[in-house]
């Protein structure tokens, strides 16, 4: 898999099939779809930006790139997509085979454009934060969240504009123009608020008559500067102001009747907020961070009623349809999803409580803005404190958030887009691109990225248009060549517009009916171009999205060898889903004699990737048992913005081991790797474990790592925590790191995640002495079972 690395290290892509069946049946074949898995903005240290436009194509306008055909001669190139021969305009007329332009050169498959006027206008953009701050909290929480947003807005570019909202019972706009005196505009939390009504009653227009008909946007339609200026600030001069309001800012001081909930209108507050922002600085890429301490229960986008007596919904609420708020929340919050992808802002969220707070349904604002969601359990936890300052702070490690961004496709005829899953939200650009089938956002060649970072990734799933390949006897070795084309019109962080282009090519193969291939070279080729790592990612993408979209009922988990039985309900079952897949492809790629499943084989391409869908069956995206809706939801985002070696440590994670006997090395993912003079750091992407195995926990206790006759046991010690800060200082959100002893009972995390190989109901030794509690299966038992039902 070392090349499908080095190709993402080059142009910040992965694809399953990095060579193409060649039709829609052989498509279909390969169970695993089409897809491209892309980071947009990935930084590349030897990219060049061009400090002139993109040339492009008369017909398709797609960009120029190194896979056109030149013609010095005529000046003139042929675009590869649609192959209308272009003239190149008279600042090309040098060009020759010594003298190529950039986009030309072989090895900037990936280039960057900044045009020259928007490197000479004036001062690039500021970033525009708006604060939405719960205040239904206890004291103690409250004192956490104001020292953490203090923290905070000393991080704060001095540029940046700056606003602040507050909301409990009612929702308070604070004017911070004004610092002498503290002056807010209340708005009530049950009542939904225009933006005229919102306009009206915050005084915009006293100075300024308003437009009798145009649109509201702005200082350049409609509103004055001054009017502005009262609400957002540049923070190097309200800093005083803002720190002495949250210095002042009280719990709310609604009374709580015994056996009720606060009084927490979320829903108004985020819509307030939009509102304003709309009017004030619309197009801009301003962020909203939300703070939320707690269920909305007051107002539009409420999850449960103030009454303690109803619990908050469940899976089981969610998928029997009682969920008596669920439904009516979430058509809420995708008005105001769409409201938000027309202004051009972002919905951040930070969530802190023990309880839910709705991010099931503030999910769909969430992604379709390219917004960054936090879940903590307190606003004093390091999780919500130190990812809090990753996504203010500049320097090495910073997001490299960016903003307006706008994601087009264009591909070879004989394929269609379904659509993309990722923080991206449609631009409904429909063509003969677009598929029937819709997966994700669909039915569009264009998308709406309102935000996102260096890591931002989004999986684009296709399908094969071409129905047979009769023609294919006839046609040039040159015509299986099929190329992609990305472009991403976007804000850098340092706030000049650019236009990044990334352009693949890859291999057609051929199709069963042509005379260029048998079926074993097909198979062969195939196999040759097999992604395992990004294939498992794509399912595990896909099996989310269609756990939530489509009608399923409570998850049971079927044994495997009830795989073919079949269920009389008509429910999507994930876990039949996923087995299926994997019956299908290893059947279609695999080495075997019917009947004798000891004859099964796998090539090396696919060997590991039975071992990824174990695992991901197992995990928190498909196993919803022991999660609520919000922890599932948080989940689902970070899956489907993370790039293949992040999502893979979600499905699969790693082990590292560490004694005396050898330096730090991987260790299976298996209850046999746990040892008594052993250290393990398991990284499960969300939270980090460093476990102690039974005697190493004895020594550390015992302080033998203090003495100097023992300075190797401190070193044993000290290197899991050495590489555990590593990975924290490079991860958003930041994990949560667990230290633990064998037996202890936080060990809890590590054996969750190990394959069963013994447990209490085996009869094998038990390494390590330790016993699972549980009645999964074993990667041995699994494997036994596919293999008897591929070989039947």
């Amino acid at each position: 898999m070392g090349e499908f690395v080095e190709l993402e290290a080059q142009d910040g892509v992965r694809m399953p099939w990095n060579v193409l069946p060649g039709t829609k049946q052989e498509s279909s074949n390969c169970v695993v779809p089409v897809s491209v898995i892309y980071t947009p903005i990935k930084p590349f240290p030897n990219m060049p930006v061009l400090p002139y436009s993109p040339l492009r194509c008369r017909n398709c306008r797609s960009v120029l790139n190194p896979f056109c055909t030149v013609d010095f001669s005529a000046k003139l190139w042929i675009c590869p997509f649609c192959f209308q021969r272009n003239q190149f305009p008279p600042h090309y007329t040098a060009i020759s085979d010594d003298n190529l332009p950039a986009e030309l050169f072989s090895q900037y498959t990936t280039i960057e454009y900044e045009e020259p006027q928007m490197i000479s206008s004036s001062s690039p953009s500021p970033m525009i934060f708006m604060f939405v701050v719960d205040t239904c909290m206890i004291e103690e929480e409250m004192a956490f969240l104001k020292s953490a947003l203090s923290q905070a807005i000393e991080l704060l570019p001095d540029n940046s504009l700056v606003g602040l909202i507050t909301f409990g019972t009612l929702v308070h706009v604070h004017e911070l123009g004004f610092g002498e005196t503290p002056k807010t505009y209340v708005f009530k939390g049950s009542k939904d608020v225009s933006k005229d009504q919102l306009l009206k009653q915050m005084g915009f227009f006293l100075k300024k008559p308003k437009p009798p008909t145009s649109v509201i946007a702005g200082a350049k339609d409609g509103l004055s500067s001054d009017s502005i200026s009262r609400f957002l600030l540049p923070a190097s001069q309200c800093e005083f102001t803002l720190n002495s309001v949250l210095e002042e800012l009280q719990k709310d001081p609604w009374p709580v009747p015994p056996h009720q909930r606060a009084s927490r209108c979320t829903g108004t507050a985020l819509s307030v907020a939009a509102c304003l922002l709309g009017a004030c600085v619309p197009g801009s890429g301003a962020r909203i961070m939300a703070f939320i301490g707690g269920p909305p229960t007051e107002g539009l986008g409420s999850i449960v009623s103030k009454n303690l007596s109803e619990s908050i919904r469940s899976h089981k609420d969610i998928d029997k349809d009682s969920a008596t708020h669920y439904h009516k929340a979430v058509k809420f919050y995708e008005r105001l999803a769409k409201q938000l992808v027309h202004q051009g802002h972002v919905l951040n969220l930070f969530a802190c409580a023990l309880d839910q707070v709705g991010v099931a349904e503030l999910k769909v604002a969430i992604e379709r803005t390219g917004g960054l969601v936090v879940l903590a359990e307190s606003f004093g936890h390091v999780v919500f404190k130190d990812s809090l300052r990753r996504v203010l702070q500049l320097g090495d490690y910073d997001l490299g958030l960016s903003s307006n961004g706008i994601f087009e496709v264009n591909c070879s005829k004989d394929i269609r887009v379904q659509g993309i899953i990722g923080p991206c939200a449609s631009l409904e650009k429909k063509g003969p691109l677009c598929s029937d089938t819709v997966v994700g956002q669909g039915t569009t060649s264009a998308w709406k990225m309102c935000g996102l970072d260096k890591a931002t990734t989004l999986s684009l799933i296709f399908e094969i248009a071409k129905k047979d390949s009769t023609d294919t006897t006839v046609q040039q070795p040159s015509s299986y060549q099929f190329y992609f084309q990305f472009l991403t019109y976007y804000q850098h962080s340092g706030g000049q517009m650019r236009l990044r282009v990334t352009t693949l090519s890859r291999r057609w193969v051929a199709g069963p009916g042509s005379a260029q291939a048998s079926s074993a070279v097909l198979l062969y080729d195939l196999i040759a171009g097999f992604d395992q790592e990004a294939a498992a990612v794509a399912m595990a993408r896909i099996v989310s999205f269609k756990m939530e979209n489509e009608v399923f009922g409570i998850l049971t988990i079927l044994p495997l060898h009830s795989l073919m039985i079949p269920v009389k309900k008509a429910e999507f079952d994930p876990i039949r889903w996923l087995d299926k897949a994997l019956i299908h492809l290893c059947a279609r790629f695999g080495d075997y004699q019917k009947g004798r499943s000891s004859s099964f084989s796998l090539s090396s391409r696919l060997s590991i990737f039975p071992q990824f869908m174990f695992h991901l069956r197992r995990s928190q995206f498909v196993q919803v048992f022991n999660n609520s809706p919000d922890e599932t939801a948080y989940f689902r985002v970070i899956l489907n913005r993370e790039n293949v070696a992040n999502s893979l440590v979600m499905i699969q994670p790693s082990l590292i081991s560490y004694s005396f006997h050898s330096g730090p090395e991987p260790a299976l993912l298996d209850v046999a790797a746990i040892a008594a003079d052993r250290i393990l750091l398991l990284d499960s992407y969300f939270t980090v474990v460093i476990f102690h195995g039974a005697t190493i926990a004895q020594w550390r206790k015992a302080g033998y790592h203090n003495q100097p006759e023992h300075q190797a046991f401190a070193q044993l010690l000290q290197a899991p925590r050495d590489d555990t800060d590593e990975i924290i200082k490079e991860r958003f959100p930041v994990p949560r790191l667990v230290i633990c002893d064998q037996h202890g009972s936080q060990a809890r995390f590590l054996l969750a995640k190990l394959n069963p190989s013994a447990s209490y109901n085996s009869d094998s030794p038990l390494p390590g002495g330790d016993v699972l509690f549980t009645d999964d299966v074993s990667f041995e038992v699994f494997l036994d079972h596919l293999q008897r039902l591929i070989v039947q």
